[in-house]
């Protein structure tokens, strides 16, 4: 093992920026090489995954001056309205492109001098995506005709998919739509559609399947962000998924500086990764089972089952997760508390 502890990083985004900042804290000397990153238009961040974000990068004030979102109304399986708290913060485009750490160390390595890489970037065509389904899904401004709604985010189910609006203004705000176009799947509103009025002009298509990559570590090397692991937004907040990929890779490196075994460490990752995303089936086919009974809800469902089976036997495989996370650490879990 070199002198110096040394750490690729390839590409940018939330998952990047978490394993810069907690890498460095640990001593290493950073490869940086990132790329451009798209960044997106508005996001909703939930307090829990701010709160994760908060203190991976200790930055304790984190979006506490961004708008908040309050409410959350969902009309869900053909039911009326029903207004529930929600708890989150609105974004806008480019404020998750985090600067690299400031404390960092870095250095131009060859080859043989990197112990360990990670990536946040599909770098093999022949990576291996696994779907599970293809779900569709559309994104366009709209103009909010109720001023009330500007601290509420919209969910409904209608007969061809669903449709998500949040907030980004006290008059406007996104709209996505999954399973179809935004126009088309607001003709099928009953209660979203007279609140808004739609640009179908600046729609734009996204994906919103469920999907990961067959291969997550391999020859000393681990893939995270969502360019490697994305859920459905249904149930899924893909920048706290980014955070605790990079949490668990950082640690993973930290334990591999340390002695532990390579092979050991990367089976782990494996593993947590594919039981991450089975439990996001599971909970995605509760809400697709509940919100309608056509055929494009039946065939979400029989989608996910097969994608929780493929998870499951693919578990089967693998040996039971050797560690366990305090902290930003990683401990056998003999030892952990």
């Amino acid at each position: 093992m070199s002198v110096h502890w040394t750490v690729e990083i390839i590409g940018g985004g939330v998952a990047a920026a978490c394993c810069d900042h907690l890498l460095t804290k640990e001593g290493a000397i950073l490869q940086r090489s990132p790329h451009p990153r798209v960044s997106i238009p508005a996001l909703m961040l939930s307090d829990p995954a701010r709160a994760l974000l908060r203190d991976c990068l200790d930055l304790p004030a984190l979006f506490s001056d961004r708008p908040r979102i309050t409410r959350r109304i969902v009309a869900w399986g053909g039911q009326e309205p029903v207004e529930l708290p929600h708890h989150a913060v609105m974004l806008g485009a480019g404020d998750l492109d985090f600067a690299p750490s400031g404390q960092a160390r870095y250095a131009d390595l060859a080859a043989g001098d990197v112990e360990m890489t990670i990536t946040t970037l599909r770098t093999e065509p022949d990576d291996g995506l696994v779907r599970f389904g293809d779900r569709a899904g559309e994104t366009a401004p709209v103009r909010l005709l109720d001023a009330g709604d500007a601290d509420a985010c919209w969910v409904e189910a209608v007969e061809e998919g669903w449709l998500f609006m949040i907030p980004s203004s006290a008059d406007s705000g996104w709209l996505l739509a999954i399973g179809a176009p935004c126009a088309q799947l607001l003709d099928q509103s009953r209660h979203l559609a007279p609140r808004i009025i739609l640009d179908a002009g600046k729609a734009a298509q996204f994906d919103t399947t469920p999907r990961m990559l067959r291969t997550m570590a391999r020859n000393g090397q681990l893939a995270c962000g969502s360019a490697s692991m994305a859920f459905d937004p249904i149930c899924g907040d893909g920048t706290a998924l980014a955070v605790r990929q990079a949490i668990l890779v950082s640690a993973i490196a930290v334990a591999y500086r340390e002695g532990e075994e390579p092979e050991a460490l990367l089976g782990h990752y494996r593993a947590m990764m594919t039981a991450s995303m089975r439990r996001h089936l599971r909970l995605c086919f509760e809400f697709y089972a509940s919100g309608g009974t056509g055929p494009w809800w039946r065939a979400q469902q029989e989608t996910l089952a097969e994608g929780f089976a493929a998870c499951s036997a693919r578990l089967e495989r693998e040996p039971p997760p050797r560690y366990a996370l305090e902290g930003f650490r990683l401990v056998p879990r003999s030892l952990a508390a």
